[in-house]
């Protein structure tokens, strides 16, 4: 077997994933689905053969003091990967590769709620897209600031582990920047970020309370942040970023939320009826009533909030998004139910 034929499969099979792992033969996903190639078991040995193919001798250095290794690479004539190396039992090497679209896909191409259009109209502010992963919010954020990029003239810094999606300069200007190669933390370069006068920043990964603070300075002192957490919901994402900090530093996140926060989109992907997947996207835009029950410590308040005046506001629940998608024949009920966070809500709206 060879890596690259794999990867071929991953293409040709329109997949997202390709898994490699010591006693089991490849497996791909598809529509969120694994599935086996036919193809022969493969044991540790034939995997690190065939993995080491791809990385530098930086790269395997790293993976074997480090035991796992993040990185990105573009097949020519294939695609471009984000690809993840691990070890499991026995210090058998594994690896798991998701393909990264070549072409960046636009919100309209993406069927994105327009509301997304007006806030990267924003001068400064925190935009964070949050989802488990695999929940497509690389996508959506690419699509964003892709979005910008068609139409403002802006400094764009992208501070990624590992870079995946690749702008060309079109009305605005990228500086992609990968943590392990070309800094050394999301915090550092978010320190230095200030003297490199971008006019918007993206954070691949808000993963600890010093990013977290370096993205909330950043949003307060005039610039347009964009970031993710691994976060279900818009209340979840809140309640996230406040624990993050030590209690007597709480009332001053708070207060820093409140002003800087422009939206949060919570977004999961769901299999469609037919073949393909949908974005079910939970949008929470800050306004006035918004601050203060963010400010006031009030978060539990914050969904029946986000469900009036909606027109207006651009905002959206979760089961909202649900129940459109099960009426519109577009999702099962009940793949609907499994990823609801709000299930009775639900089933009373749809009928169950």
């Amino acid at each position: 077997m060879d890596i690259t034929t794999l990867l071929k499969n991953v293409v040709a099979h329109n997949a997202s994933d390709l898994h490699l792992v010591s006693r089991s033969e490849p497996q791909i996903r598809i529509d969120g689905k694994l599935i086996p190639l036919n193809l022969p078991v493969l044991d540790g040995k034939t995997i690190e053969q065939m993995c080491y193919t791809l990385i530098t001798d930086k790269q395997k250095k790293h993976l074997e003091e480090e035991k796992e290794l993040d990185f990105a690479i573009e097949i020519p004539n294939v695609g471009r990967f984000r690809g993840n190396y691990y070890y499991t039992i026995k210090t058998e090497l594994a690896a798991a590769f998701r393909i990264i679209p070549t072409e960046i896909p636009s919100l309209d191409d993406l069927k994105s709620p327009a509301v997304f259009k007006e806030i990267i109209k924003r001068e400064k502010g925190l935009i964070l897209v949050t989802g488990p992963t695999g929940s497509g919010k690389s996508t959506t954020l690419s699509a964003l600031l892709n979005e910008i990029n068609m139409t403002e003239h802006k400094h764009i810094i992208t501070v990624e582990d590992p870079v995946e999606f690749i702008h060309q300069n079109k009305k605005s200007l990228f500086s992609h920047r990968n943590v392990g190669d070309d800094t050394k933390s999301f915090a550092r370069a978010l320190k230095f970020a200030m003297r490199e006068d971008p006019d918007i920043i993206l954070i691949g990964e808000m993963r600890d309370k010093e990013t977290i603070a370096s993205a909330l300075t950043a949003a307060e002192t005039g610039h347009l942040v964009f970031g993710t957490l691994h976060t279900n919901s818009a209340i979840q994402t809140i309640n996230r970023i406040v624990d993050s900090f030590d209690g007597a530093e709480q009332l001053q996140v708070r207060n820093m939320l409140s002003i800087t926060l422009t939206a949060i989109i919570s977004q999961m992907l769901l299999p469609k009826i037919g073949g393909g997947r949908v974005a079910v996207q939970e949008i929470m835009i800050n306004n006035h009533a918004i601050a203060n029950l963010i400010r006031e410590d009030k978060v539990h308040q914050l969904y029946s909030q986000m469900q009036l005046n909606q027109t207006q506001t651009g905002m959206q629940t979760q089961t909202q998004a649900l129940v459109n998608f099960v009426q519109q024949n577009i999702v099962h009920k009940e793949d609907a139910l499994r990823i609801s966070t709000q299930p009775d809500e639900l089933k009373n709206k749809i009928g169950i």
